[in-house]
């Protein structure tokens, strides 16, 4: 039974019962009834259409509110541009209400000196209960309802900047970065207006996977590298080599040469080439002078000189020649003025002519004066220095940094564009990156877990370069999620603003600037890092160890490190969003975007690639949302 023809017998049902109400005249009961019927009537009945206008009048203000808003952002300043505006959102939000008819005439927009649209509308719906008539008093309700609603809108009061905080680690290939791609150009779209002024819309793009890529900032940030010294010579031996004619079986071995050595007592040689007695070969010695063509041998215990011993070594046969050493243990000798190192630091080598051996090699130093130092090997076996060749220091600040991976190999790694942690007083605000407070550099892994390609774009209001930079991204590395965080801050917070000039951001002043940062990720944060190496201690998915530091990470866990940078940002006046990626609840990842995020309402754990830009729209909607003031 529908429900016009349900009505019409109430109508009928209704009017038959006060007829016989009217007739009967048995008592006060009956007529006190029938006096009030009509009252019950419009309590019950009546109530059908009540609830229906009161549901309608809340569509209605839903669709003003959003027109209102439409209205406000657009370019428009002229109260008849701002009412076709305003006009035509309006009927295409309530095309989802067709019970109900839109009085245009009683529909406006405009705009105060105050700077706020002021925006009222009525619609009308026909009633449900309209129809019933109660005699003696006739028809109680009209044919249509009336329903209104206003809306006030302060038209961009403040300026929006938006750091916008994206995961290209290696595990959102495929379908996720696709997604990630739509969810974030549509976000730049809800975001950034067309018109700047009177106030302005910008966003930044970090995109982080191992580290962030500042690309052309990076040496403000972190510092200019210490680049390479210039070497001059390369040189183990101070003489010719002498040929050896006899080595003695002896308590005290004695060397006999076949012309005169020309060594002194305390002198250092190098023996190699020997045969029959091969024990002696390769090794350094202090000399003890018997005559012109005769000496005796010290070698080092680890801690003095003690005679050579051969009485337990094979017998000599023939060959074999000894050459005096420039250094005590007869290593290669570096001339590079200015080189700053220290003993026990970290080199590494490269274009030398001659004794090509020692290039794209790490070496750590020892023997070190101001012009030179040691290499630790012997260059008896490689070629002669003839010309030359760089220095580069190998500590954290240079070029390359030097250092030993868990299994006790010592490797090289090059400086990126990179960064890593800010470590110190420093670690967690967004105090200025001078000469005192530097972002951490940042040594790339070769294999597999390079610096990103994809570098960060300050606050910009241009769309097609955000979407550009958006749809150029690519996957790789591991989750550093922490750094990624950093920058978010970093990007919108005016202590930055020596790094980019041209795109600072406002002053923290929350009255005339929302300041924002969206930290999306797809998994655990894995890379935390020592003197801009991977630690020891990073998790899995941060690579093999073959170009890890073995030391721990300086500031500890990664996402520890995530929740002092959220502290400190949210504490700053910065409205936090966080976007979880099809990341299980319950998990630290989870936990972490949760702490991280402004309030439970700002963070988000979308499931699909429709449920990320769900999110992303809910997050710029509520970032651009012009305060509704009525």
């Amino acid at each position: 039974m529908g429900l016009k023809t349900w009505m019409k017998g109430m109508n009928r049902s209704l009017s038959a019962f006060t007829r016989r109400l009217a007739e009967n005249s048995g008592g006060n009961v009956a007529l006190m009834f029938a006096i009030s019927l009509p009252v019950l009537i419009l309590l019950t009945v009546g109530g059908v259409d009540i609830h229906r206008a009161s549901t309608v009048r809340a569509n209605l203000q839903d669709a003003l509110d959003a027109a209102a808003l439409a209205a406000a952002r657009s370019p428009y300043t002229a109260n008849s541009d701002l009412q076709r505006v305003g006009l035509a959102a309006l009927k295409a939000n309530l095309k989802a209400f067709p019970e109900v008819t839109l009085s245009e005439d009683d529909t406006s927009f405009v705009m105060n000196d105050d700077n706020v649209v002021i925006a009222t509308s009525k619609v009308s719906v026909k009633a449900m209960v309209a129809h019933i008539v109660l005699p003696p008093y006739g028809r109680f309700m009209d044919e249509y309802l009336l329903v209104r609603a206003d809306s006030e809108v302060d038209r961009s009061s403040k300026n929006i900047e938006v750091g916008l905080v994206l995961d290209i680690t290696g595990s959102m290939g495929g379908r996720r970065i696709a997604d990630l791609k739509a969810a974030a150009t549509q976000l730049v779209d809800i975001v950034v207006e067309d018109v700047q002024t009177p106030f302005y819309t910008r966003m930044a793009i970090i995109p982080y996977s191992m580290g962030v890529n500042l690309g052309g900032y990076a040496d403000d940030a972190r510092g200019t590298p210490i680049g390479a010294r210039a070497i001059s010579d390369m040189e183990w031996a101070d003489s010719s080599a002498k040929n050896i004619s006899d080595i003695t079986r002896a308590s005290t071995g004695v060397v006999t040469t076949a012309s005169s050595h020309g060594l002194q007592t305390n002198d250092f040689v190098w023996i190699r080439n020997v045969s029959g007695m091969p024990q002696v070969n390769d090794r350094a010695y202090r000399v003890q002078r018997i005559n012109d063509t005769s000496f005796s041998l010290q070698s080092w215990n680890g801690t003095s000189w003690e005679t050579l011993q051969t009485s337990g070594y094979g017998r000599y046969s023939r060959r074999g020649e000894v050459r005096k050493c420039r250094l005590s243990d007869c290593t290669v000798q570096v001339s590079a003025a200015g080189h700053g190192l220290a003993n026990g630091d970290g080199v590494y080598i490269t274009g030398v002519n001659g004794m090509t051996e020692v290039n794209a090699r790490p070496f750590i130093v020892s023997h070190v004066t101001e012009n030179t130092y040691s290499i630790g090997f012997n260059g008896a076996e490689w070629g002669t220095y003839t010309s030359g060749g760089s220095s580069w220091c190998g500590q954290d600040g240079c070029q390359w940094r030097v250092f030993y991976n868990p299994s006790g190999d010592l490797r090289a790694l090059e400086t990126s564009t990179c960064v890593s942690e800010r470590t110190g007083r420093q670690a967690y605000t967004d105090a200025a990156p001078d000469a005192s407070a530097r972002v951490g550099r940042n040594y790339p892994s070769t294999s597999g877990n390079p610096c990103p390609s994809a570098t960060i774009l300050p606050l910009s209001s241009d769309r097609a370069t955000l979407k550009s930079r958006i749809r150029d991204l690519s996957v790789v590395g591991s989750t550093a999620g922490q750094i990624g965080m950093a920058w978010g801050w970093y990007a919108v917070s005016p202590n930055f603003n020596g790094l980019w000039p041209g795109s600072p951001a406002g002053a923290y002043a929350p009255e005339d600037t929302l300041k924002a940062v969206i930290i999306m990720t797809d998994g655990e944060f894995n890379t935390p890092y020592n003197s801009g190496v991977i630690a020891v201690d990073a998790g899995a998915g941060s690579g093999g160890n073959r170009d890890k530091i073995n030391q721990n990470a300086t500031n500890g866990d990664p996402f520890a490190q995530g929740r002092a940078l959220c502290d400190s940002m949210k504490a700053a006046g910065v409205i936090v969003y966080t976007v979880g990626f099809q990341i299980s609840a319950g998990g630290n990842a989870a936990a972490l975007l949760a702490d991280c995020a402004t309030s439970p309402q700002h963070a988000h754990l979308p499931a699909s690639g429709a449920d990320l830009s769900t999110a992303f729209a809910e997050i710029g909607r509520d970032i651009t949302r012009l305060r509704i003031s009525k």
